[in-house]
């Protein structure tokens, strides 16, 4: 009974005491407990998402090449490349013949809204154009046969309702080539309206053209065109350098009768000229060129439409199968701070430094990830800042690739604290002690004179193990080395440089791995004199190799003063490594910040607002530019090439139809001087217009708010040093 009353007077103290603490003391702890356990439970969770997606992500099922759409896209849009080049170089070059027909045909359709044009496929012809520069006329029949050519032509000028004539003049001369030519100077001709009538008569001989005969064929239909005559001296522009500003008569044709047809040869020559104004500036620079010319617009506009379809059904697909991610497999904001510190706190335990987390910093902007890395040396850090960043840049960089996060990321590494002076060239402070280390306060100078002689020969032994390294290396010489110690670590800093002819691409090991040649051959040879002290191997390439930089896909740098850079996870595949050299990748990343800049009007309109956007001559916009534009706004891949498609072949076909009518406008109001004057100032704007854009991303790319807070934080911790 006395046992039963003591327990349950126990029980009643026991629960006496839990009472308060239940009511009181945990109350007080209840949230903090909570708040650590949600965090946890976050981190908790975002590991496992990124086990997740890391397991997606480094499947190894082999899938064909023609499995998603975007592949038969590719395959499509390359086949089609093929067949465009194809055509357009077996035109130029004359494989297809000189033939007439394919323009003379489209004439007759819709897609010409002109006259029908005049055939001169199987009958000779008359070619009239002047030469202002030289003030004449270029007069000359075309596809003629063998013989003699009597030429004639006649200037008349119009005198109220009548033409008189002012000149007439005639030759003869061997046709040649099927062609045979002359001149009709109009340098003495005043300002007026002329008529010029010419023809041109085949004969089997030349002596004798009164007793010759027209040889067949030789009949050719004559030809009058009505011209302008006026002084011209450079006008507004005769102050620019390239504007004549000496008075000279030029000759505007006003009525130059039925277009002659164009042949193959020169509708394939007209194509690459088309293609080189559009890509220097922009589509409505290549229609005016055209439309100045007299090129049809429905040629016009079939070249404005294949460069379109090459380079959407090329490059967007390879674009999307790199970008585009699933909605799972996106890495958020958290996901990539995860990622970035669990590398960082690897890493650091790997090279013995001391990262300060409080000051540590990750910013996750539009156009990159900025990270401040602020660490401590500790008496095990064999590294400088900069290979420090190397490595840490270099981690990041392949785990981002497995994640196919392609942002560019700017890392900066900084030493704080007072071992941050070590010299890691000279050795000088390595293996100094960490911050804080204890420091005894007897110091035994009889042991350092004792061990004085011995690190002496230890030093001499480490040297002739390195020259012994480098002579029996054919691949590297040895240009420079330090060679220090004490009682605890035996430095060993090393400059080589491979003997290699273009040992940027054939040079294949990198630092790391010369340093770990290096480490075991001296580790090796002087296995007994070691004994008890760590070995540190530093080595540098003193020639940049691929091998070192293989870590990153892409590298853009501030300037040349400014050590900072972004680097870009490297991408596998050909069209990864396309679009990351240096020409690709900066005209891309462009892309994408332009399209940054349009993406809220995307987002609103959607699937139409796509479509005019490409459509409506925008600086800048394009097929390109429209289909980054819909990959960044998440649109599904059919509808960004749909609306792509649609807007682009609406501008190509809209401004290869109106250009003739700018020409003609042009041309009524005697405004032709201006006509190159606008295409130069088109492709100076599309030029101009393209260089702001990557001056404003890099300005923007490389701002240093966050590198001035840093300072600013290290002093308010640390005080100024």
């Amino acid at each position: 009974m006395e046992k039963v009353a003591v327990d349950s007077e126990q029980c009643i103290n026991l629960l006496g005491f839990f009472i308060p603490v239940m009511g009181e003391e945990l109350e007080q702890f209840d949230e903090p407990i909570e708040e650590a356990d949600v965090e946890e439970k976050v981190r908790d969770k975002i590991g496992k998402e990124l086990d997740e997606i890391r397991r997606r992500k480094t499947k190894t099922n082999k899938r064909r090449f023609l499995t998603n759409k975007e592949d038969y896209v590719l395959f499509a849009g390359i086949g089609y490349g093929i067949l465009f080049a194809v055509l357009l170089i077996g035109m130029s070059s004359g494989i297809f013949g000189s033939s007439t027909t394919l323009d003379h045909k489209a004439s007759e359709t819709f897609l010409d809204t002109g006259e029908e044009c005049v055939n001169i496929e199987d009958q000779s012809w008359i070619l009239i154009f002047p030469e202002n520069d030289a003030e004449y006329l270029d007069l000359s029949g075309r596809n003629l046969p063998s013989g003699y050519a009597y030429m004639n032509y006649t200037i008349m000028q119009s005198v109220g309702d009548s033409w008189e004539t002012v000149v007439s003049e005639d030759s003869i001369a061997q046709v040649s080539g099927a062609k045979a030519s002359m001149q009709a100077p109009f340098d003495e001709l005043a300002v007026g309206e002329y008529r010029i009538s010419f023809f041109v008569d085949v004969y089997n001989q030349s002596e004798d053209l009164a007793n010759a005969s027209i040889v067949e064929g030789g009949d050719i239909t004559p030809k009058d065109i009505d011209f302008e005559l006026e002084i011209n001296s450079g006008g507004f522009f005769s102050f620019l350098p390239f504007v004549d500003s000496d008075s000279h008569r030029e000759v505007r044709i006003t009525d130059p009768g039925s277009r002659t047809c164009w042949t193959t040869k020169d509708l394939g020559d007209w194509g690459y000229l088309l293609m080189a104004a559009e890509l220097g500036g922009g589509r409505e620079t290549a229609m005016l060129t055209g439309g100045t010319a007299g090129i049809p617009a429905w040629w016009m506009a079939f070249i404005s439409l294949s460069l379109s379809a090459v380079t959407l059904l090329v490059i967007y697909p390879v674009m999307y199968k790199i970008y585009h991610q699933d909605t799972d497999d996106i890495l958020s904001r958290n996901h990539i701070a995860r990622v970035v510190e669990d590398i960082i706190g690897k890493t650091s335990k790997r090279l013995h430094i001391d990262i300060d987390w409080e000051l540590y910093k990750l910013e996750s902007r539009e156009l990159s990830i900025d990270i401040i890395v602020p660490y401590k040396n500790t008496d095990g850090t064999l590294s400088d800042s900069k290979d420090i960043r190397a490595e840490i840049l270099r981690e990041i960089l392949e785990e981002f690739a497995i994640f196919r996060v392609f942002k560019p990321v700017q890392l900066t590494v900084k030493t704080i604290g007072v071992n941050q002076a070590i010299d890691f060239e000279s050795g000088v402070g390595v293996g100094a002690g960490a911050e804080n280390a204890d420091v005894d306060e007897e110091q035994d100078y009889a042991s350092f004179f004792s061990e004085l002689h011995t690190l002496s020969r230890v030093e001499d032994e480490v040297r002739d193990s390195l020259d012994l390294f480098f002579a029996r290396r054919s691949d590297v010489k040895m240009e420079g080395a330090v060679v220090t110690s004490d009682d605890r670590v035996i430095f060993v800093s090393v400059i080589y440089k491979p003997t290699q002819r273009f040992a940027f691409f054939r040079f294949k090991k990198t630092t790391d791995e010369v340093e770990v040649e290096l480490y075991r051959y001296i580790s090796t040879r002087n296995q007994d004199l070691l004994g008890s002290q760590e070995l540190i191997v530093k080595a540098r390439n003193q020639v940049s190799t691929l091998a070192d930089r293989s870590g990153a896909g892409r590298v853009e740098s501030a300037s040349k003063n400014d050590d900072r850079i972004v680097a870009v996870a490297k991408q596998d595949g050909l069209g990864g490594r396309m679009l990351q050299t240096n020409f690709i990748g900066n005209t891309l990343s462009t892309v994408e910040y332009m399209a940054n800049e349009k993406r809220e009007m995307i987002n609103k309109w959607g699937f139409w607002g796509l479509i005019v956007f490409v459509w409506i001559p925008f600086m800048a916009s394009g097929v390109l530019v429209g289909a980054m534009l819909g990959l960044l706004s998440r649109m599904q891949f059919t509808r960004v090439l749909a609306a792509t498609f649609i807007g682009g072949a609406a501008a190509s076909v809209t401004w290869a139809y109106t250009a003739e009518g700018i020409v003609k406008f042009m041309h009524q109001y005697k405004l032709e001087a201006v006509i190159p004057l606008i295409i130069i100032v088109f492709v100076g704007a599309a030029f101009l217009h393209i260089r702001s854009t990557k001056v404003r991303r890099q300005t923007e790319l490389f701002e240093d708010t966050m590198l001035d807070n840093f300072h600013a934080d290290v002093v308010a911790k640390y005080g100024e040093h």
